[in-house]
């Protein structure tokens, strides 16, 4: 990578331009270029970057939401956690027979496979440069206040977000909160209560900052509610139910977002259900998943549902028929995921890729009232959800019953959608229960992936390996 350490932005008009213009070419031009490019020797973290105007601090923060779109786990490309994490559980069958593809789906994983090292790479090089963000940001003297906490809690919560994501797939992770290469080389593995309890801080303060309403139409840009529907997750899976059902029902609750009963426009770009999504890399073009997961002859080019998945669907479940489809070719059957419609483009962005939706938060909502012991709240938030797929509502009245269907629930809402599916699994203490079945090569120390054989040798006081690897 070159070495460039800083970037200093005047505020003469001209200059800023002059700024913003190569910014914008670097963002649309390669979705491997870095907003700042600084040696990363073994995907250590350096460098430091100052913004003194709100063009450049937009367009840094714009780049950083083209790497999440384009590279990385929650990229809906091939590499990203919708596939591999749908290949690691029990979504997605492998159709490439790549030495890259095929251990993921054999849960065959070593600490030298490329996806082992690409995810944890370009997580960090994503989280560096929010950091950088940040610490511009925050150095800056020519920003108004209400710039820099709205740029800052953008930042703050796309690095709890990549942490979080981290965590659930390799465990104990270093929390980079700096770009101090000396000490990012030396970092060691904080305790899953420890990243936890950053990545909640960080959300909190980000939640703070960041205005009631998007500072963008196309809801691509975190507002408040984005915060809150993250943390919203995040205190759901650190068990603390009362506080995950607070933040669910004020997202909930908020005139931004309102029910969608037609399965087929929840995925569009104007849907009023999305939270927040990321933005094409171009007006014309559509969603990453729509050319990843959409084929239209056999056999599938990257992956296909398993049958096992769509034979589990319910009678009646109109997620089946609206969000599943298949290809035949007479003698073969294959479906594919059909909740975004478009794999090409057209004459303008039809369809984003979503991270956050408002059925999750009714879901989140309903495990966290289950288990506070309110049954009666919990199923009607999962009977939205399951009237909504033309099921009927459930009306028992059992604890251990009603989380059972919402779990139900979370796998058919879901699936292919960032690793919800294995991730809930492994919180759930059921993943060995159910991948020893479907996945004749799954162990239990398969719950989490390898550290990266590289960054070990890089950096000792990340040791030790995770177990079976």
């Amino acid at each position: 990578m070159k070495n460039l350490q800083f970037i200093t932005v005047q505020t003469k008009p001209y200059q800023v331009y002059r700024i913003l213009l190569v910014l914008t070419v670097i963002l649309f031009s390669s979705s491997c270029s870095d907003f700042v490019e600084v040696p990363l020797p073994n995907s250590q973290l350096t460098g430091t970057t100052v913004f003194e105007s709100e063009l450049t601090a937009n367009a840094a923060m714009a780049q950083i939401y083209a790497q999440l779109r384009d590279g990385g786990i929650l990229s809906g490309l091939p590499t990203g956690a919708s596939v591999r994490m749908g290949l690691y559980a029990d979504e997605l069958q492998d159709y490439t027979n790549s030495t890259i593809a095929l251990p993921i789906y054999n849960n065959a994983l070593t600490a030298d496979n490329a996806t082992v090292a690409s995810l944890w790479t370009s997580s960090y090089s994503q989280i560096y440069n929010a950091n950088s963000v940040i610490q511009g940001v925050e150095n800056s003297t020519g920003l108004p206040i209400a710039v820099k906490n709205r740029v800052s809690g953008e930042a703050l919560f796309v690095r709890a977000l990549v942490h979080f994501y981290l965590l659930q797939i390799y465990g104990s992770i270093p929390y980079i909160t700096g770009t101090n290469y000396e000490i990012n080389r030396k970092v060691t593995r904080s305790s899953a209560d420890e990243v936890y309890t950053a990545i909640a801080k960080d959300l909190e303060i980000a939640s703070s900052r960041l205005p009631e309403n998007y500072s963008s139409s196309d809801r691509a840009k975190p507002n408040k509610m984005v915060a809150k529907a993250m943390l919203a997750r995040v205190y759901l899976y650190m068990n603390k139910n009362t506080a995950a059902a607070n933040e669910a029902t004020t997202v909930i609750n908020s005139p931004l977002y309102a029910w969608e009963t037609d399965l087929n426009k929840i995925f569009l770009r104007n849907s009023k259900t999305t939270i927040w999504q990321l933005a094409s890399a171009t007006a014309v073009r559509n969603s990453n998943e729509g050319t990843t997961f959409i084929f239209v002859s056999g056999p599938p080019p990257v992956c296909a549902l398993r049958t096992d998945f769509m034979n589990a669907f319910e009678t009646g479940d109109q997620r089946k028929v609206n969000w599943t489809k298949s290809v035949t070719t007479g003698l073969n059957t294959w479906y594919h995921p059909n909740k975004y419609k478009l794999r090409t483009a057209t004459t303008s962005s039809q369809e984003y890729s979503i991270v956050l939706r408002l059925a999750e938060q009714y879901l989140i909502r309903a495990e966290a009232r289950a288990k506070q012991g309110d049954l009666a709240g919990a199923k009607e938030d999962l009977n939205k959800i399951r009237t909504t797929a033309g099921l009927p509502i459930i009306t028992s009245t059992i604890t251990s019953e009603i989380l059972s269907e919402i779990q139900k629930q979370r796998r058919f809402e879901f699936f292919t959608e960032h690793g919800h599916r294995f991730f809930d699994l492994k919180r759930s203490g059921t993943a060995d229960g159910v991948l020893s079945v479907s996945k004749p090569g799954w162990n239990s120390s398969d719950i989490l992936w390898p550290i990266p054989e590289l960054e070990l040798n890089a950096n000792p006081n990340l040791q030790p390996q995770n177990t079976g690897y």
